[in-house]
């Protein structure tokens, strides 16, 4: 429980300059005319609110005590009490952190405040500048080479990049995603890739991945020297993982190879990632190459991600320790922080440094406008004469780190996305959900008990509650969908943190944290969005055909009676391979196919399909898989459907 006790008396020290206002105002005592009467000082509620005397009652006043007139006397009487023990004691009691063995804490910035002035802020600028520079040169010590190994330069890939996104990305016979073999190319991975996951039900085959990485295949092939072959749909990255070729901490370069069509891909656990298997041909594969000179080449490149941030920590802490303004706390450490996180812990995607620059210039300008308005609302009234010089650094700049670092800290709740569709499909997302609004009720009755000791809870409700009908307004539009991202959610729950007590010092700390990474990685998203965004690459919930299947010798024939209303035609999808797509306006359509896998089984689904303007094409949702065994005979699709 943080310690608070009322200060009216007290006498703030500013520790920049090492003096009390009380010795600031007596060494101004000469112009004093002790004639002429000095107005009473008038108590301030709380930090940065000054009362004003009202001259006259408000509108909401009047309409009050009007209603209060036609309500029953006990509920006038209960009324009355209610809000008097809202708006809180008289004299209010304002909250200051009693710092725990003051002097040591102290003792930074009071060894500071010795030096003139003028040193002080070339020592900042000094400061800052340093991490600048220091920055700037790990990024370019680890730059990416102009050539790995005769391959060319490397291609910066994202975690989820793939060779073959999916079936109807690829085409008819994958034709949009030629070549199939016979390349080979340089390519780099960023760190702490093996944590990619789909987020929806994704088809392979017969079966169905969700919340694990899209890495099929890596047993070897003894027809390639044993190398471990991958398809073509499996994340790069991970596979690269899988593979060991890159680590997970460190990310790398490697160079991969196209392989062509295997008969098969073997399902494996290595370097902490499982494999998915697959029992039939798929026309993409590849392997990596292992060679000694390419193994020497891709040992220089590297993630710097874990570099970079050693050296941020390390300089928001002396930031946090040697300054005792709030202005000269929160600006730099808002800046190295959002830096770190737009270009080094959880950048977007991006192909070189200087377009990734360009992109977090474009984000942080913004940015900046918004932590102003943070400061002024929120930081300032928490930091103001804090004097809790070694807690700052622990509980506001340690959580702001940790609400920055989500992609790490919070990796392990498993809680991907606030949307209906997300919490009931992850196990254990409307536990974790439970927890996290219990501790966050928890969080908010204690901050409401200390704003009403302020008496500004009266405030803080109706800001709340203006919020809350803005919120609702917003859920009510027709045809778009709220969703709160890591900014909005921030920016909502920051007010609430306006006070000096060091469970607001952490909760601030996150949530200015969250606001960072959400900016940083992602931009200023929209909180009202399409369903159709919101989806993103879930299931659409649309019909799926009725298929009859007829087997003669090595041909197989499918028949459909009807096509959906608002599509054109049906798509065929064999071994996770687009191989039809047709339009039959006004009449049954039929497909027939041959086998072509002679040793494994096949495996069919079905959808419907429309032309849209443009070249543009929409699918329905797919069936699950019907199975063509080796023996010639057929087994329906099961109840349900896929998305690819």
């Amino acid at each position: 429980m943080a310690k608070f006790a009322a200060t009216a008396t007290a006498a703030p020290v500013d520790l920049e300059t090492g003096e009390s206002r009380d010795q600031i105002a007596a060494t101004g005592s000469s112009s004093f005319t002790p004639d002429t009467p000095s107005k009473a000082a008038t108590p301030r509620r709380s930090f940065e609110f000054e009362d004003r005397q009202p001259t006259q009652r408000s509108f909401v006043t009047k309409t009050w005590r009007k209603a209060e007139e036609r309500l029953p006397a006990p509920v006038t009487r209960w009324s009355r009490k209610a809000v008097a023990w809202i708006k809180g004691p008289e004299p209010p009691v304002l909250h200051r952190i009693n710092p725990l063995f003051e002097p040591i804490q102290t003792y930074p910035t009071r060894l500071i405040a010795r030096l003139p002035k003028q040193l002080r802020i070339c020592l900042f600028a000094a400061a800052f500048i340093l991490w600048v520079v220091l920055f700037g040169v790990i990024i370019s010590d680890f730059s990416l080479p102009t050539n790995l190994a005769g391959y060319g330069a490397p291609v910066r890939l994202g975690c989820a990049t793939q060779l073959w996104p999916n079936a109807q990305s690829c085409g008819i016979d994958g034709r949009n995603c030629l070549p199939f073999d016979d390349s080979a190319f340089a390519f780099n991975c960023p760190a702490d890739c093996a944590g990619t996951q789909v987020l929806n039900p994704r088809a392979i085959g017969n079966q169905s991945i969700v919340y694990r990485p899209l890495v099929v295949g890596g047993t070897q092939d003894t027809a390639t020297d044993n190398a471990l072959v991958y398809r073509g749909d499996s994340f790069i990255c991970g596979a690269a993982i899988h593979a060991g070729i890159i680590s997970n901490g460190r990310g790398g370069c490697g160079v991969v190879s196209l392989a062509g069509e295997r008969d098969s891909y073997g399902s494996i656990s290595r370097n902490g990632i499982s494999s998915v298997g697959f029992d039939s041909s798929f026309p993409l594969s590849f392997e990596f190459n292992q060679t000694a000179q390419v193994v020497s080449a891709s040992k220089k490149c590297r993630d710097p991600r874990w570099d970079l941030l050693v050296l941020s920590t390390m300089f928001t802490a002396q930031f946090a320790l040697f300054t005792s303004k709030p202005a000269t706390f929160f600006a730099p450490i808002f800046v190295i922080i959002f830096f770190q996180i737009a270009m080094a812990s959880d950048p977007p995607s991006y192909s070189n440094y200087p377009s990734l620059a360009s992109t977090t210039l474009g984000r942080f300008l913004p940015a900046a406008s918004v932590a102003a308005l943070i400061y002024r609302f929120s930081v300032r009234k928490t930091l103001l004469n804090c004097k809790a010089h070694v807690e700052k650094p622990i509980l506001w700049v340690g959580g702001c780190w940790v609400g920055a670092l989500g992609n790490y800290t919070f990796e392990r709740i498993p809680i991907q996305r606030l949307t209906s569709h997300d919490l009931h499909q992850q196990p254990g997302a409307i536990t974790a959900l439970i927890i996290i609004v219990l501790v966050l009720f928890a969080v908010v009755l204690y901050q409401a008990w200390c704003f009403r000791t302020e008496g500004r809870l009266p405030r803080m409700l109706g800001l709340y509650a203006i919020l809350g009908v803005g919120l609702l307004i917003c859920y009510g539009i027709p045809q778009l969908s709220l969703r709160i991202h890591h900014y909005v959610l921030a920016l909502l729950l920051l007010p609430g943190t306006s006070m000096q007590t060091r469970v607001s010092l952490l909760c601030q700390g996150i949530l200015v944290g969250l606001f960072i990474n959400g900016i940083a990685r992602w931009g200023f998203d929209p909180i009202l969005q399409t369903t159709a965004a919101l989806r993103g690459d879930a299931q659409l919930g649309s019909g799926i055909p009725s298929v009859v299947a007829a087997v003669s010798g090595s041909n197989i024939t499918f028949t459909w009676d009807s096509i959906l209303r608002g599509y054109e035609g049906v798509s065929v999808i064999v071994n996770d391979v687009e191989r039809y797509r047709g339009v039959h306006p006004g009449s049954d359509g039929k497909f027939t196919w041959t086998r072509q896998a002679t040793e494994s089984p096949e495996y069919f689904r079905f959808g419907f399909t429309n032309y849209l303007p443009f070249g543009s094409i929409s699918y329905s949702d797919f069936t699950n898989a019907g199975i063509w065994w080796l023996n010639g005979t057929w087994s329906d699709p099961a109840p349900g459907r896929t998305l690819y």
